[in-house]
């Protein structure tokens, strides 16, 4: 038995390793896939092209115009001058954000008088628009306490304040709250999803393409040795893909591993079954690659999106909530971002360790199968 499988993992690792460009695939392209996506899924928001339409020019306004220029989040890229540039730079996308400040503003301000400071925010992308729309109203309301503070001070002189509340906020396990740290354990689940899948589903379809699925049928090798073989050598190669991820994540983006990494191993060892299993049952079910590799795609997006890897599952619907339940990889990722970022131990994650074991050996129960029908 051990000699027929040791066989079948020797084919299979020739199979993948004897092309060059598999190679590359396999290893080297997804370390390139972690550092694009990584650098590029993040929800922090600075330096937002902004435009001033400056109606008073006066200190004031420019006083104004000058702290949200110095705060980080807004890069002044244009003054404008009529009302017709607005919209065109807006429409254009070259400014995220316009200032307008009226005529007399400066003036209205003096007078105690309650001024509007217009801000025109471009609300194609709603996320952006409503983190921009926070950090306008943070700068809007400290400028306002300034000025109310001075005003006092010059009516009533050098009195003493009354007290206030001290606002101290403390974030846990993220103290900056940097979405990369959020996102790129996330990007280690979809890259080593998507390996795994992709290879899985092209196995027996290519021993069909190819006209060897007969030749083993006729020999001595069990069904059971057969999966075996085929799944074993993708478990591995997906097992060395987040160690590789694992170490660029830690080294590269500085993102913390808090928790214990052999947790992190066997959680991949688990949700590994339901990937290989789900790659196999694609492959018994489709007759060519191109079949496969579509299904494989059609499975991998739902999944995905119905994680929380995007969009957090407690916005949804509640019957699409439901859904989530089924999706191994929602299950994965509570894990992958609680032993990197809470450090937390199996005593807490047991529940997600369980549903991945379920899940897992559901799925491969169901491609055996019916790779025993295909036969």
């Amino acid at each position: 038995m051990f000699g027929r499988i040791r066989q079948m993992l020797i084919k299979e690792f020739i199979q993948v390793f004897r092309d060059p460009r598999m190679r590359t695939v396999i290893f080297v392209i997804p370390c390139f896939q972690v550092i694009v996506i990584s650098y590029a899924v993040t929800t922090d928001v600075k330096d937002v092209p902004t435009a001033v339409y400056d109606l008073d020019n006066s200190v004031v306004s420019r006083d104004l115009t000058a702290r949200f220029a110095n705060s980080g989040y807004f890069d002044v890229v244009a003054r404008v001058e009529r009302e017709e540039e607005v919209r065109e730079l807006i429409d254009r996308g070259t400014v995220g954000v316009v200032l307008q400040m009226n005529r007399g503003f400066a003036e209205d301000l003096q007078a105690g008088r309650t001024v509007p400071l217009q801000v025109i925010i471009d609300g194609s992308d709603s996320n952006t628009a409503g983190i921009v729309q926070s950090y306008v109203g943070k700068i809007a309301r400290e400028y306002s306490q300034q000025i109310l503070a001075e005003r006092f001070e010059r009516q009533f002189g050098a009195v003493r304040q009354p007290g206030r509340v001290d606002l101290r906020t403390r974030a846990w396990f993220n103290d900056n709250l940097e979405s990369r740290n959020f996102y790129v354990p996330g990007v280690l689940v979809i890259v080593v999803s998507i390996v795994t899948l992709l290879l899985t589903s092209m196995a027996v379809v290519r021993e069909k393409e190819i006209g060897t699925m007969e030749q083993i049928a006729v020999t001595p090798i069990t069904p059971a040795e057969f999966i075996l073989g085929k799944t074993v050598p993708f478990a591995l190669i997906g097992m060395i893909d987040v160690v590789i991820v694992t170490l660029i994540g830690v080294f590269w983006f500085e993102v913390p591993i808090r928790g214990n990494p052999a947790l992190l191993l066997l959680a991949t060892v688990l949700y590994l079954l339901t990937m290989l299993g789900m790659g196999l049952l694609i492959s018994t079910v489709s007759h060519t690659q191109q079949q496969a590799m579509m299904t494989t795609f059609f499975f991998f997006f739902p999944a995905m999106l119905l994680s929380g890897f995007t969009f957090p599952i407690a916005n949804m619907p509640e019957v699409v909530q439901w859904l989530t339940y089924l999706d191994p990889m929602r299950y994965f990722l509570i894990v992958v971002r609680g032993v990197f970022l809470k450090g937390v131990g199996l005593d807490v994650l047991w529940p997600q360790m369980l549903a991945l074991a379920a899940i897992g050996t559901a799925t491969l129960w169901a491609a055996v199968r019916r790779f025993h029908k295909t036969l």
